[in-house]
């Protein structure tokens, strides 16, 4: 399979692609999440390019024939007819096949040579769906918007700071990182907001809770930065604690955001309990909001700032494989540090500041912690922070 590049910069590799490659072949079927418009069949495309001397079959799941036709079949020889010799076989968008867990493990079952690879737009979904069918089958991956580290590939570190803006505004999805229009970026930004968000999650919430699951959407999207109680949250929107939480698995479930929860050794001085909200992608963010005014006029840059740091970091450690544990840190007193990673059982802090360093890390971090490290990242050194 020739893979086709719409744009001018050509194919660019994602992090997690290499990782997806080691395991090819050893007799698992790979899964890959990610949301809508993150590049998951731009990814399995290139993989079946990359392995053009094996037959490969490429199924997109949202075609009407092609569900008809898995829907249909029982057996593993119906399944066999539908992907021929291949060795390779994709299934786009997996989650909208009926038993798709159950027909995967047909397949793997009788022709554990055939290396199936699955896509999904929900980790709720297609993760539901397969979880007791392929359990010890198979290993997951996941594809969020590019990273940073990513787009080294194709802009200069010069570039990428001229670009800085951009994406704090616009966020990281790859049609809107290679479109070079402002207006037009605006117009698939919230193209992808509405379509992915309105269809594709909310419709999962059903008629009754859309719009509670809006009004939590926008109160998070105004909170960025900032401590998130789901009784603060419940009280805000009117429905309960329970329901936030409920919403909130599902919205981390669907790629849209993520949680770090409070470093707390020292129950008596530090919090415990408090966790903040980011966004994967603040493009997404703004549209919520609909608020795409350049950063001299805006009041969130600090908000803007802090997410996308956080998100670089995060996405990171999923593309790479590499957990590690991220937190942040504050006192009842309110001394804070914006984010700390444990690196083998060592404390690394970092401050986050868009327009003044901040020479010294707070005293009660310094008292708490004499060991552990701490770094303030502007808009000097955020290249060499992601990097």
């Amino acid at each position: 399979m020739s893979l086709q590049i719409n744009n001018k910069f050509g194919y660019i590799s994602r992090t997690v692609e290499k990782e997806i490659k080691k395991q090819l072949f050893l007799g698992k079927i790979i899964l890959i999440f990610g949301a809508r418009q993150t590049g998951k069949t731009t990814l399995v495309k290139k993989l079946l390019a990359d392995f053009s001397d094996q037959e490969s079959k490429f199924l997109n799941c949202e075609e009407g024939d092609i569900q008809e036709q898995l829907n249909r079949a029982q057996t593993s020889t119906e399944l066999r007819s539908l992907i021929g010799q291949a060795k390779i076989v994709v299934f786009d968008e997996a989650q909208k096949i009926a038993q798709i867990g159950r027909k995967l493990k047909l397949i793997h079952d009788r022709w554990p040579q055939i290396q199936l690879i699955a896509t999904g737009s929900s980790s709720f979904e297609l993760g539901q769906k397969t979880a007791e069918a392929l359990t010890g089958r198979n290993f997951k991956f996941w594809l969020h918007p590019f990273s940073i580290k990513e787009l080294t590939q194709v802009f200069s570190p010069l570039e990428l700071k001229r670009r800085l803006e951009s994406f704090l505004i616009f966020g990281l999805y790859p049609e809107i990182v290679l479109t070079e229009d402002r207006r037009q970026k605006e117009i698939l930004v919230n193209h992808l907001s509405q379509d992915y968000l309105f269809k594709d999650i909310l419709a999962r919430f059903g008629l009754r809770g859309e719009e509670t699951a809006r009004r939590l959407l926008q109160a998070l999207a105004l909170q960025i930065g900032q401590e998130v109680s789901y009784t603060e949250l419940a009280n805000l929107i009117g429905t309960t604690k329970e329901t936030v939480a409920r919403y909130l698995q599902i919205l981390e479930q669907s790629f849209l955001i993520f949680r770090l929860k409070a470093l707390s050794r020292n129950p008596r001085k530090e919090i415990a309990r408090r966790q903040k909200i980011f966004f994967y992608d603040l493009g997404i963010r703004n549209a919520l909001i609909q608020s795409f005014n350049p950063l001299n006029l805006r009041t969130d840059v600090g908000g803007l700032w802090e997410n996308f740091l956080v998100a670089e970091r995060k996405k990171e450690e999923i593309f790479a494989g590499q957990p590690k544990q991220l937190f942040f840190w504050r006192t009842y007193s309110q001394a804070e540090v914006d984010l700390v990673e444990i690196k083998n059982g060592q404390l690394i802090g970092f401050e986050f500041k868009w327009q003044k360093a901040k020479k010294r890390p707070p005293k009660a971090w310094q008292d708490l912690y004499p060991n552990a490290s701490w770094t303030c990242i502007t808009q000097t050194n955020w290249l060499e922070f992601i990097s």
